[in-house]
This record gives C-alpha cells, structure tokens and sequence, in this order.
C-alpha cells in the first residue's frame, strides 16, 4: 500500500499552506502531516482535508515559547501545568482532524539541569500525556532528533527512546523513527529498522536524504533499499515525507514516482 504522506510544513512551500493540501492530492498522496496546526481553525484544516480527500497522519503538540526557540517542554521541570494544557490542546485538534497521533516534543535540555530531574520529568509527563491521549483514542509519539539541527535537544538515540517507551508501558505510547536524524546520530538504518519494527513500538517514520535534508534520492542513504526492508518486515504505518525540496516540490518526485513503481511490481 502506498502510505506516504507530504509533510506540508517543508513541501509545497510555492503555495500558500491552505493551498498545500489539494497540490499534494494532486500528486497522490492520500495522506498529509505538518509541524503545528494551530494558526489555523480546526475547522479550516478538516475542510481542507476533507476536500482534497486527505487524511490528516500527524502533527506536533504546541512546542512551548516559539519565540525564545523552544522545541517542546516535556522535559522542562516546572512546567508541567502548561504542558498539560498543551496537550489538551492538542487532542482537541486531533478529534477535530481524525488525527491518531500526536508527536510529543522532548525540548531543549538546559546545560545546567540535573540529568535525573530532566528524565523523571519527561518520564512523567509523558505518562500523564499518554493516558490523557489514550481517553480520546490518540497514540502519543516520541521522535529522537539530532543535535545538529536541533543543538541540546534531550531524545537523540533510539534506544533511548524505546527504553522510556518500554519503561512507561503505554500501549499508544510510540516512537516516531525519522530515518534522517538516525542516520546523522547512528546510521546502520538497516539493522535499527530490523530492531525496532518488530517490536510494535514503531508509530510513525519518516524519511529525508542525507546531509541536506533534500529530497529521499540525494545523498547518502539508499531509500529504495530501505522500503523493500520495510515491506519484508510488512511495516503498515504511513511514512511521512519531511524533506526540504532542493527546487519546485513536483519537479522532485521522481523519487516518489519510483517508489511507488517497485512497490507494485513487487
């Protein structure tokens, strides 16, 4: 099945966002995604969706102060009531959308935190999150990100993530793997897919190439490999496609063309 899904925030950046939607349904995407919903009307987005035929896959919980560049706060001690009320808000959206999952941001650790301080916060935080979503029948993703794009960003490794994944033992608790920050923190993609897939633990993923965060067909990683290891493992989640197009969106999806010729000459 073809499930990948146009994150809007990075592709089709030539239009306006709400013009995003119909332009990726026009190149067949059946699903989309999207960093932060919020500066729109709920109702505004799923009249877009439901026009182009879209299915909302993914968004983030609000990441806390955008303005002083932070990127999420789950794991900020003494915030735990604004990030509740994150949360809230972003389960509201979610039911407006028929959204299943929302992406949980760790934040920004503070250089002179207390380590255990940082992990028992986030720890509990995503645990109160977790019930929260499972009540409105939502799964709460996890995503480890590297620190050069994000410097000092508390989930890196997806050990790590699966360790307090497995340590809550929420079943909507997930990790959301995004193969190009594993590559930059970890590589040997092959071997962390055939890991982690079975496990159940894996939500969502996503794909980019590797160094520029361009299109899946430039750099380093070989996507199309990595695809046929994913349909062995018969891995049925969408894969989001939160790449930064090198030029016009359409001009490169040759990539996608391709993949969906393997796929049904599999």
């Amino acid at each position: 099945m073809d499930k990948f899904a146009a994150n809007l925030s990075m592709l089709y950046t030539e239009y306006d966002f709400l013009a995003r939607f119909q332009a990726a349904a026009e190149d067949g995407f059946k699903g989309v995604e999207y960093l932060f919903p919020y500066a729109w009307p709920a109702s505004e987005l799923a009249a877009r969706l439901r026009d182009a035929g879209l299915s909302q896959v993914l968004f983030n919980a609000p990441p806390g102060r955008e303005d002083a560049g932070e990127r999420g706060i789950a794991c900020l001690p003494g915030r735990d009531a604004e990030f509740r009320d994150a949360i809230g808000r972003a389960l509201e959206y979610a039911e407006a959308l028929a959204c299943p999952r929302v992406h949980v941001m760790a934040g920004i650790a503070p250089r002179e935190a207390d380590p255990r301080q940082l992990r028992d916060t986030y720890v509990r935080n995503l645990a109160w999150a977790a019930e929260a979503a499972a009540s409105a029948g939502r799964d709460v993703l996890i995503e480890p990100i590297n620190t050069r794009d994000i410097p000092g960003y508390y989930l890196n490794r997806q050990a790590d993530a699966h360790a307090i994944a497995g340590e809550i033992g929420a079943p909507n608790l997930k990790v959301q793997m995004d193969l190009y920050h594993c590559q930059i923190v970890e590589g040997d993609l092959e071997m962390r897919i055939r890991q982690y897939i079975p496990t159940g633990r894996v939500g969502h993923i996503q794909i980019a190439g590797v160094p520029d965060r361009h299109e899946p067909d430039a750099g380093e990683v070989n996507y199309p490999h990595l695809f046929r290891v994913l349909d062995a493992l018969q891995y049925e989640g969408w894969i989001g496609c939160e790449y930064r197009p090198a030029g016009a969106t359409r001009a490169g999806l040759g990539w996608l063309r391709a993949a969906r010729s393997d796929r049904q000459g599999a």
